[in-house]
């Protein structure tokens, strides 16, 4: 284990100071603000619900359910069950771009909800999802680069993400299976 947590240092070091630029330095800390999302969420969520039909519905229902336990998991359990502190406040000469924060890092909630997020739309619209998946990771990869997350953060996130997501989806097409009497995917124009 202290191997794979020197190698996570090493790898962490090497993209929060050797990829450093001013392009990302600039880029990064947008990226990973939640509120720089909201419209791009708001906008989403309105084209599921209303232009997308029955699926879209479903599909917003499912972001909702997902996100909710995904991000509780995550963030109420595992974090605290582990309580790994930031690389931010453990180790010297980190490039912080942002406020630290006081929470715990692994695994990375970022990474845990749009890896998520990203598997409930691509389950249900499999049209585009490289660019669902490459947000997410852009998203999750910002984490590291801005001081904030070990890459296992990341990466563990991302896995849990599509877990829970995984599973909800299961969930969610069983029940709209049995409710509508057929498949969800039966006739999908996606």
């Amino acid at each position: 284990m202290e191997f794979i947590l020197e190698i996570d240092k090493i790898v962490f070091f090497w993209i929060n100071h050797n990829l450093a630029n001013p392009i990302f330095d600039r880029v990064m800390p947008f990226i990973t603000e939640v509120d720089s999302w909201v419209l791009v969420y708001l906008v989403g969520f309105w084209f599921l619900f209303f232009k997308s039909g029955r699926i879209g519905k479903i599909t917003a229902l499912a972001l909702i359910i997902t996100i909710l336990v995904s991000d509780q998991f995550s963030s109420t359990f595992i974090k605290e069950w582990v309580g790994r502190l930031r690389p931010c406040h453990t180790l010297e000469s980190v490039r912080l771009l942002v406020h630290c924060g006081g929470g715990k890092s692994f695994p990375s909630s970022h990474a845990v909800n749009n890896f998520a997020a990203a598997f409930i739309i691509t389950h249900y619209f499999r049209k585009n999802y490289l660019f669902f998946y490459f947000v997410a990771f852009i998203m999750a990869f910002s984490r590291v680069y801005i001081g904030v997350h070990y890459p296992i953060d990341i990466l563990a996130g991302a896995l849990i993400g599509v877990i829970v997501a995984a599973m909800v989806s299961y969930i969610i097409d069983i029940v709209t299976k049995r409710l509508f009497e057929r498949n969800l995917f039966d006739k999908q124009q996606n």
